[in-house]
């Protein structure tokens, strides 16, 4: 008898604290764009730095439960920096879908809290990853004003503009550092004034614009409208 009162408390304390389990809470994001085709809703949302698969899982959650009603649902994250103007392939820190039944792969592990499948490919760096980049101090910037530090998560580099102080032009250099602080691209753009300030960084006319701690990049066939935008120290 005194076994089983003791089993009985046990078992009491367990589902006590099953019960009072706190669910994790949503990491703060915004929607800034919905577009549809026949078969896919994909959304456009913004967080505030980088995050685990699990932490965009919860807003991923969140954002079915608020779009109960579509059924095929996909979602892009963007970082600082990125507006849906800006926001191309190359721009994307993840992109996710909710996966039909029929889809699942063993792969896929991740489930909402309604018991929907998740599935997430991560582009961008993590938090310890991208600061250790952010971190490197090649000689080449020693003495000279670096106008930023921007995390390529596309191409896993940190993008540095600098000009030097002993330089009467005021010339731009721009470095690329991968995480072994390999220099991979080494440019002095062409600066041009086409009614706003841009550099010209490849002779096939691809340029990019720096403001505000932003550095915004585009093809020179994109007309106009850039593949990629970062903020600096991000």
């Amino acid at each position: 008898m005194t076994r089983f009162i003791k089993n009985i408390a046990v078992t009491g304390l367990i589902l006590s604290a099953l019960a009072c389990k706190k669910p994790q809470p949503v990491p703060h994001y915004t929607v800034s764009k919905v577009f549809k085709t026949d078969t896919l809703t994909t959304v456009n949302v913004h967080i505030n730095n980088r995050m685990t698969a699990q932490q965009l899982l919860l807003i991923a959650g969140k954002v079915k439960t608020d779009s109960a009603k579509i059924e095929h649902l996909a979602i892009h994250y963007l970082l600082p920096g990125n507006t849906d103007f800006s926001a191309g392939d190359n721009s994307y820190y993840a992109a996710a879908k909710f996966i039909k039944e029929s889809d699942v792969k063993p792969t896929d592990t991740l489930k909402d809290n309604n018991g929907n499948v998740f599935r997430v490919k991560i582009y961008g760096l993590d938090s310890a990853k991208a600061k250790a980049l952010l971190n490197l101090q090649p000689k080449e910037i020693a003495n000279k004003n670096v106008l930023g530090r921007f995390i390529d998560d596309y191409n896993h580099t940190v993008i540095i503009p600098f000009t030097d102080p002993l330089d009467e032009k005021n010339s731009l250099y721009i470095i690329e550092l991968d995480s072994t602080a390999k220099i991979v691209s080494a440019t002095m753009p062409q600066k041009v004034n086409d009614g706003f300030e841009k550099w010209l960084v490849t002779p096939n006319g691809d340029y990019i614009t720096l403001k505000d701690s932003v550095l915004t990049q585009y093809a020179a066939d994109g007309l106009g409208v850039p593949f990629n935008s970062i903020k600096s120290g991000r």
